[in-house]
């Protein structure tokens, strides 16, 4: 044995032998002999030799290369995942070993730091919701949508639930595993091809009194801005819930939808100073009306005093399998992203009203402006006509499709939208591109030169 591999696997080949021995072995390959011989895989790994520390960093920095990343690139990719700036101050309360390395508070006694940030954290919710009751946060934005739904299923009980086509395809997707296994009926509804957001005559054909819920998103997958009041009404009169979706960044400027007739607003917080990371992690959202707050997934921090009346942080309503009966429990959900969490939290802080206000307005008039220069370059066109926030689709001209466009603009350092012919067969030929508060008119402009050229 190497002292290098015993740098990495803390066990010399005599540790190897004893455990063998202790265990009645003769040989590692023992371990697996009732994996039968005709599944096994007799080949040599495709990996290289061994390599030393430092060539072992050279051959990985050449692997990150081939990557590429929005520090290099410009981007006007979206679709769940945006290219926000985040402040420096995060990374550096979030680096902190008591938050960095925390799990669970079960002891409140000596984890009030991080229950008064998760319980910040659910006060920023609120208030951005207009919501009285917001959990501990959620893994991400897709499953704190399937778990309303499960709520509402719940809470009516009733087996029907009514989706928008307008949600995020992957966390409809999600919602029907979900479902299936509750022996839950999924109905889904489709959007206006001209507007973009939620038919109201289809959706009204698919509400009943068997309907548990009716979920939208808004601004949803296209970047429309949903007319919430009225489905809550429509879902209302049918004593149905509204479950609605949205982008936390836009309620700097939208209406929250707890002040138009949402009973469960959900989302996911990575536009809220959360990194991409190559797709997550990210951090989901759960804010709930009064009446449903014991039906929630996961735990709430609440607050309270001590005997001295000083104020303190404890872990509360923790309806979930890890702590009760599992056939009584409101979820398997288990665990909060808590450091996550934290980044919202302090973006929200660092941000303020009035910051939160800025931001959102930059990608509203940003998106706005590469929209109607877009539209305008001969072959383009914008085919919906609601009103979204920082996305917006783009039909292309019939000569150059989605993919052949991607690869041209990557050449020239923009990673281009989403190629909404993916999850939306209609819509083949069109492009869904997201632009945040970091995209400068520069960058704009330099894409809309390139559309130009291409078309």
């Amino acid at each position: 044995m190497t002292s290098y591999r015993h740098r990495y696997l803390p066990m010399t080949d005599q540790d190897e032998a004893d455990m063998l021995q202790a265990i009645g072995l003769s040989s590692i390959d023992d371990l697996f002999r009732d994996i039968p011989d005709s599944v096994r895989y007799k080949e040599t790994l495709p990996v290289s030799a061994p390599l030393d520390e430092f060539a072992l960093w050279t051959h990985l920095r050449e692997l990150s290369e081939r990557n590429t990343d929005t520090s290099r690139c410009i981007s006007f990719l979206g679709a769940g995942l945006y290219d926000h700036h985040i402040p420096a101050v995060i990374g550096h309360l979030i680096s902190r070993s008591e938050f960095y390395t925390a799990y669970t508070p079960y002891q409140p006694e000596i984890s009030q730091g991080e229950l008064q940030a998760i319980f910040e954290f659910q006060s920023y919710i609120c208030e951005l919701t207009a919501m009285p009751v917001a959990n501990a946060s959620m893994y991400d934005g897709p499953t704190a949508l399937a778990e309303a739904g499960l709520l509402a299923a719940g809470a009516t009980r009733r087996k029907r639930l009514v989706v928008s086509r307008g949600v995020h395809p992957e966390a409809r997707q999600l919602l029907a595993t979900s479902a299936r296994g509750l022996g839950l009926e999924i109905a889904e509804v489709d959007y206006i091809p001209a507007d973009g957001t939620t038919d109201p005559e289809l959706l009204e054909q698919a509400v009943n009194d068997q309907t548990a819920a009716v979920i939208v998103q808004s601004p949803n997958f296209f970047g429309c801005i949903e007319r919430i009041a009225d489905i809550a009404a429509l879902a209302h009169a049918q004593g149905a819930l509204l479950a609605v979706s949205v982008n936390p960044l836009s309620l700097g400027l939208l209406e929250p939808p707890g002040r138009l007739g949402a009973d469960i607003v959900v989302g996911d917080a990575q536009p809220l100073g959360i990194p991409q990371s190559f797709g997550g992690p990210t951090c989901g959202f759960f804010a709930v009306a009064e009446p449903l707050m014991r039906r929630m997934p996961g735990r709430i921090v609440g607050q309270t005093v001590d005997r001295n009346g000083k104020r303190g942080f404890v872990l509360t309503l923790q309806a979930r399998e890890q702590h009760i009966r599992r056939e009584k429990a409101t979820s398997n959900i288990c665990s909060n992203q808590a450091l996550l969490a934290l980044c919202a939290a302090v973006y929200l802080s660092v941000m303020g009203r009035a910051g939160i206000q800025e931001a959102a307005l930059l990608n509203t008039r940003k998106a706005h402006y590469a929209a109607a220069a877009a539209a305008a370059i001969p072959g383009y066109s914008m085919p919906m006509a609601a009103p979204f926030f920082n996305e917006f689709i783009l039909r292309l001209p019939d000569k150059l499709s989605c993919a052949a466009l991607s690869e041209r603009l990557l050449n020239d350092g923009i990673l281009a939208g989403y190629d909404l012919g993916q999850s939306y067969p209609e819509l083949t030929g069109h492009m869904l591109l997201a632009v945040t508060e970091k995209r400068t008119r520069a960058d704009i402009d330099r894409l809309l030169a390139r559309l130009e050229e291409y078309a």
